[in-house]
């Protein structure tokens, strides 16, 4: 596969003389902060009204009020509506600190590659598709999920809306303020790639798993997200990136889940990742899986074959 470089070489320069590191890393700290408040805002008020509507109806739970709060549903939807906060971080930072438009971080062209999405999105749920059988092979405990069907099509739009917002904004960041202003200024992909590549990778820690899973999955998360950098690489735009990163997220928020904590709107719980009983190979299998997965990804995205195939935005 070869890719011309020529879309993104538009992208990388696209900033103006304000993207310089230290202003990069200003905005990044604005950035956080925003999320961090918007976070605590909306953990704050869910909890309130949870716990005000729980006393109203007689309800009682073991634990926490917060730790009841985030394990319901109402609670999930609450966690995925925090990451605005990125956004509205992106476009302080993007406005105050770098005086561009919160859109140029989108593409040279400054508007989302739409075909680009769909085609992201369809590949990706194919591949999940592909993991998921993979993944029941080596770990066949699925049952079905507490959520009603009639429940689950009701929440159908509020869930893609909403992880929706959640990945968007994850892309915004990563692959485009991040890697957008470090390729402006290093011609090093090790920087301007490995740099988000590392810091995105590491978010996704889970201090309930043990070191093996924690493994398995941060290999897992820098393949994918490193398809998703060679795909912004390939097309100057995010919006290939948009609609990978949403299929990947809507396969574990409605379909099948691994995690306990993101369960609530699911079809089918497996065995959850968080959970005892793993083995060292069975981490080495789950990587392999999602190695695999996200070269997959690759070829139908790449592929000049492939009907799926992604184009310069």
């Amino acid at each position: 596969m070869i890719i011309d470089k020529a879309a993104f070489e538009r992208y990388r320069r696209s900033p103006n003389a304000r993207t310089t590191p230290l202003r990069l890393l200003f905005g990044t700290a604005i950035v956080v902060l925003f999320w961090m408040a918007t976070t605590l805002a909306v953990l704050l008020g869910g909890t309130y009204a949870f716990v005000v509507w729980r006393a109203s109806t007689g309800g009682t739970a073991a634990g926490g009020p917060v730790q009841n709060f985030l394990a319901s549903p109402e609670g999930i939807l609450t966690a995925l509506v925090s990451f605005a906060g990125i956004w509205i971080g992106l476009w302080f930072a993007m406005r105050f600190v770098h005086r561009e438009p919160l859109a140029a971080l989108i593409g040279d062209s400054s508007r989302v590659s739409w075909p680009g999405f769909l085609k992201g999105l369809i590949a990706v749920l194919i591949t999940s598709l592909l993991s998921e059988i993979l993944l029941y092979w080596l770990q066949p405990e699925i049952a079905r999920g507490a959520i009603g069907l009639s429940t689950w099509l009701l929440f159908l739009v509020p869930i893609v809306l909403l992880a929706l917002l959640q990945t968007s904004s994850e892309e915004a960041l990563f692959r485009g303020y991040l890697l957008r202003g470090l390729a402006n200024r290093f011609s090093n992909p090790l920087i301007w790639a490995g740099l988000p590549l590392l810091l995105f990778s590491a978010l996704h820690w889970s201090a309930s798993s043990t070191l093996a899973i924690n493994a398995c999955v941060l290999v897992s998360i820098a393949s994918f997200a490193l398809v998703l950098t060679l795909l912004v690489y390939a097309t100057g735009n995010l919006g290939v990136a948009f609609g990978a990163h949403l299929g990947n997220n809507l396969t574990g928020f409605l379909l099948i889940s691994h995690q306990e904590s993101y369960n609530s709107f699911a079809l089918f719980n497996a065995r959850p990742l968080e959970g005892p009983g793993w083995t060292g190979i069975d981490a080495v299998l789950i990587a392999a899986i999602g190695i695999v997965s996200s070269l997959l990804t690759a070829v139908l995205l790449l592929h000049p074959r492939s009907p799926l195939r992604v184009r310069p935005a």
